[in-house]
């Protein structure tokens, strides 16, 4: 772990905006394959090509990555869900450089741009091995779409929601069907 106090870190990054296919994030993609593998089993890389990079493209979606002396540190993407609710993927942070605040200002940045897009609701998922997400998305206002007391592993991908933003009126959001995911 860096020895960069906690969020001083995050005080000194950019955030950059990029194509998925830029090779600037092929390092946040592979190790993000590695992490998702030793958590879930071998499967669990077909999340990482599961959907078309250019679904992170603008203007429905997004790609970033919070640089520190030209070396991505974190980074995100989010892609159009439904009407009015962007999905985020690929929230990471490097191993290196966690607990320093990086996800929340990972998590911030992709907020900000999503309701500059137009967006009034996001959506995301995190598996049951993964419990600092969890506890990260629980902490930054989402909404758990699932039984909180549950086993996690009988629950799956948990699921969650945060509004951004308000709804026309005469535009009520279709409500959210989690996806269900097999360990087994």
């Amino acid at each position: 772990m860096s020895s960069t106090r906690p969020d001083a870190l995050s005080a000194t990054v950019t955030p950059v905006y990029l194509a998925a296919s830029d090779p600037r994030a092929a390092t946040m993609i592979a190790d993000l394959a590695d992490v998702y593998g030793a958590l879930y089993g071998p499967g669990a890389h077909d999340e990482m090509t599961r959907y078309p990079a250019d679904l992170f493209d603008p203007p429905q979606g997004a790609f970033m990555l919070l640089m520190h002396d030209d070396v991505a540190v974190a980074g995100g993407a989010f892609m159009s869900h439904s009407a009015g609710t962007a999905e985020f993927k690929r929230i990471w942070t490097h191993a290196d450089h966690r607990r320093q605040g990086l996800s929340r200002r990972v998590l911030a940045e992709l907020e900000s741009e999503a309701a500059r897009r137009g967006y009034v609701r996001v959506f995301l998922t995190t598996g049951p091995r993964q419990p600092e997400a969890i506890a990260l998305y629980r902490s930054t206002g989402y909404t758990p779409l699932f039984d909180v007391h549950a086993d996690p592993e009988r629950i799956g991908l948990h699921s969650f929601e945060k509004m951004i933003g308000s709804p026309p009126a005469d535009q009520p959001l279709p409500p959210i069907t989690p996806p269900v995911l097999r360990l087994d």
